[in-house]
């Protein structure tokens, strides 16, 4: 089983605001190139959705279909595959106001279910998943930093992929 694992701040946005555009799984085909496409099924407002992914992966597509269930309350968005190329795949988003911020955490378990092909492609689908929060996350908000940053003073990304002022 692989974890992915992605947490940023995102700043001066109210977390009501942040939880609905972070469900907005229809934009991120415009927000982050690996992907390919999102099909929201059902969503927002609900309490529970559905949508069917497609991202770019090796020489291919990494297709797979989950079943969300929406807690805007506690800032939680929980989701599970209902079908597609993993044998599992599930997470959670977590958002926590803090004070006029809101962190974000993003973190998934993976598993492929093919023990000799683990150590090849875990290690993309990884990179894959990752860099695909990373971009939807950074691209709707106007100041938001990654954790892990190399210096805590670095610039915070914009956008439109400038430093902005923190």
């Amino acid at each position: 089983m692989r974890h992915v694992q992605l947490d940023a701040m995102v700043y001066g946005e109210r977390l009501a605001d942040v939880f609905e555009r972070i469900v907005q799984w229809e934009r991120y085909a415009e927000l982050a190139p690996h992907v390919q496409s999102t099909t929201v099924h059902e969503g927002r407002p609900g309490r529970t959705g559905s949508s069917s992914w497609e991202l770019h992966f090796r020489s291919g597509l990494l297709r797979w279909t989950e079943a969300e269930r929406f807690v805007p309350e506690r800032g939680e968005v929980h989701f599970e595959q209902t079908d597609g190329d993993f044998d599992t795949f599930s997470g959670r988003w977590l958002l926590t106001a803090q004070g006029d911020d809101v962190a974000v955490s993003f973190g998934c378990d993976f598993d492929f279910g093919i023990t000799s092909l683990e150590g090849i492609l875990d290690p993309i689908a990884e990179r894959v998943i990752k860099e695909t929060v990373a971009w939807a996350v950074t691209g709707q908000f106007a100041r938001v930093r990654l954790a892990g940053e190399p210096d805590p003073g670095a610039p915070v990304i914009s956008a439109a992929g400038l430093p902005a002022t923190a």
